[in-house]
């Protein structure tokens, strides 16, 4: 087989015509190249996966979820191809059910994430993240002299402004930024 392609790429000369004659060139089909420009991650029987991450949140997302001290199945994409939001990320944790409180650290830095939990290979639940009013314990408030980061004291903070984020200290009403956040 590999003779007889060699011989098509050939140039050849008819025998009365003199006409030249060209092999015809072969290209892969599109779905082969499709194939290898997609990316495929495992799937998991149990756990939950985290989608819809903004590219620059994916990392922040596993520090939220102490990802580098868990022992099941940990995916990690980042810089993904999305129709709604350009580039994401996605993070899938085998065995792993999120709690209330990291779902609401997520939504913090990922206001538009989806968690999807998994039974069975299969999409048992999907959640839209969506940031609460109130952030309990969550933050750091960046006042410096704020009790909060003098005394044992939970922080609170209330949401202003969901679209960029926009929060206000209960206890110093500090107004801060997205890029002024920092989860405890």
């Amino acid at each position: 087989m590999a003779k007889r392609k060699a011989k098509n790429r050939k140039i050849r000369k008819s025998g009365k015509s003199g006409k030249k004659i060209r092999g015809r060139k072969t290209f892969p089909s599109a779905s082969k190249e499709d194939a290898k420009k997609e990316l495929k991650i495992s799937a998991i029987d149990e756990g939950t996966v985290i989608d819809h991450i903004p590219t620059d949140a994916t990392f922040k997302v596993v520090e939220i979820l102490n990802l580098e001290n868990h022992s099941g199945i940990v995916s990690i994409a980042t810089n993904l191809q999305s129709k709604s939001i350009g580039k994401k990320g996605i993070v899938k944790v085998g065995g792993k059910s999120l709690t209330q409180e990291e779902v609401n650290k997520i939504a913090i830095v990922a206001p538009d994430a989806t968690v999807n939990i998994i039974k069975n290979y299969d999409v048992k639940e999907k959640i839209k993240v969506k940031t609460p009013d109130i952030i309990d314990n969550v933050v750091k408030c960046s006042n410096p002299v704020c009790v909060t980061n003098n005394e044992k004291i939970p922080t609170k903070f209330y949401v202003f402004k969901k679209e960029p984020l926009k929060i206000k200290c209960h206890y110093c009403e500090r107004s801060m930024g997205k890029e002024d956040i920092e989860i405890i």
